[in-house]
């Protein structure tokens, strides 16, 4: 959307400045050159938390196949990226070696890597290739466990910071060492105007309440006041809550397993029940039907207790089909809100994240490595966060989620599709049919900027309703200048 210079223009002009300022140096000129091939990348997306977050299971989830963790790598500093290709493939890139391809065994609903003979502490990273139609937008990156080292610094998100674009940020319960780990990324001038690059993923969350049938109803609670706390609500644009177990099994559900949860719906409750309680017992313990311990195992590795519970009572009120089935579990888990919100709040504005990114780089650089006029190119760095409108639109819409502005729903509903919440195409701001006339999209955004500059003119409004709604006046304003160019 076109408001004065876009972003994505001052960024790559920026770029090229200080490629000429760098110029006698060849380590800052690679650098650079890395940072405007990144502008026609892929957005880069680190799922990221501390030890036991699940972040391999969710990434499973989100590519809907078995691929991750990589076997066989000790997790203390290894990053794997997992990048669209068209066969599977993986490479290992290590600190004193060079690249690598690793065999790899393809099974029905993934593959595995096996790194044998690879030294603890050696690899650095591991890109796979796999051909599949989620990672043709993006590339996912499977995170080490975040934490302090000895000097009390956070190297893993250090990094994080450095090579990705946008965070899913897995944690239980947003504890306080959570909080403390995102805060990292507000220590720049871009990390405090622009902290709009970090979705909080609520994960695990079949664990709560003790592995309770209404345990996902309790964690929808516990995002919602989670996304209302103010600490939280600037360091992320939205809090998710989601299960990657119940969504990765619900996704790769086989017609087999089917077959075992409804033959096991149908023993009674009270009969089954007991069997539920734990591992051991419905491992281990006499079934009222039988089934092979191997089989057993198998399921309660791929639903744990809670999805097998679940899911037996699904199969009880009405999923006769694995078709059904697979689909509620998914609904359930919260995967299917965690994909939307990846889709609006990061893969729609891709360039846009990736513009922060390059701001990022070149401010980290210029603090860094100062040399004769450095402060005049931090000083446009400074310019260009102040006037990007495109960070103005997704600090409102995370605000327009909490409903600290005070809109009532109507107007808020409004202002969130006309800023992009509901999709960045003109269509789906302006609220009509995908191929409606220029005529017609000309009208409704004339209109919309007509009510809403009434409201940011509006003495009577609070100052951050004024503000929310001069926000949304620039965005009609855009929306027109891109109809005045031709655009659709």
């Amino acid at each position: 959307m076109t408001v004065g210079l876009r972003l994505d223009e001052a960024v790559w002009g920026l770029l090229n400045q200080a490629l000429q300022l760098y110029g006698g140096d060849p380590r800052a000129v690679d650098h650079l050159r890395h940072q405007l091939a990144r502008l026609e990348e892929p957005l880069r997306i680190a799922v990221v938390g501390p030890w036991r977050s699940g972040k391999s299971t969710l990434l499973n989830a989100i590519m809907g196949e078995e691929v991750a963790p990589v076997d066989g790598v000790d997790g203390s500093t290894v990053f794997t990226w997992y990048e669209d290709g068209p066969q599977p493939s993986a490479t290992a890139y290590s600190t004193s070696h060079p690249p690598q391809e690793l065999a790899i065994a393809k099974s029905a609903t993934g593959m595995r890597v096996d790194l044998v003979g690879w030294r603890a502490g050696e690899l650095r990273d591991i890109v796979v290739q796999w051909p599949t139609r989620t990672l043709r937008q993006v590339t996912l990156i499977d995170t080490p466990a975040t934490g302090l080292d000895e000097q009390g610094r956070a190297p893993v998100m250090e990094r994080v910071l450095r090579d990705a674009d946008a965070v899913l940020y897995l944690t239980r319960d947003g504890r306080e060492s959570d909080l403390r780990a995102l805060e990292t990324s507000r220590e720049s001038a871009v990390g405090q105007a622009a902290a709009v690059n970090v979705v909080m993923v609520l994960s695990r969350v079949d664990e709560t309440g003790g592995g309770r049938i209404d345990g996902l109803l309790t964690a929808r609670q516990l995002a919602r006041r989670q996304q209302r706390d103010p600490r939280v609500n600037a360091l992320c644009v939205q809090v998710v809550p989601c299960s990657g177990l119940l969504g990765l099994a619900g996704r790769i559900l086989s017609e087999s397993d089917y077959a075992v949860l409804a033959a096991l719906a149908r023993v009674a409750r009270p009969e089954l029940d007991p069997h539920l309680l734990s591992a051991d017992r419905f491992v281990r313990g006499e079934l009222p039907i039988r089934l092979d311990p191997g089989v057993r195992a198998a399921l309660l590795d791929r639903l744990g207790l809670f999805g097998l519970r679940l899911a037996t009572t699904l199969v009880r009120t009405g999923c006769d089909s694995r078709a059904k089935l697979s689909a509620e579990l998914i609904r359930r888990s919260g995967l299917t809100e965690l994909r939307e919100s990846m889709a609006r709040s990061l893969i729609d504005r891709r360039d846009t994240l990736k513009a922060r990114s390059a701001l990022a780089a070149v401010e980290a650089l210029l603090r860094a490595e100062p040399v004769r006029g450095a402060d005049e190119l931090l000083g446009r760095v400074e310019q260009i966060l102040a006037g990007a409108h495109e960070f103005r639109e997704l600090r409102l819409l995370a605000a327009l989620r909490t409903n600290r502005l005070g809109f009532d729903t109507e107007l808020a509903a409004e202002a969130q599709r006309l800023v992009g919440g509901d999709g960045i195409g003109l269509a789906a701001r302006l609220g009509v049919e995908h191929d409606a006339t220029v005529q017609r999209l000309w009208e409704v955004a004339a209109e919309a900027q007509w009510r809403w500059r009434k409201r940011a003119e509006d003495p009577l409004l609070r100052l951050g309703q004024r503000r929310g709604a001069q926000v949304v006046v620039r965005s009609c304003e855009g929306m027109i200048a891109e109809l005045a160019e031709g655009g659709r």
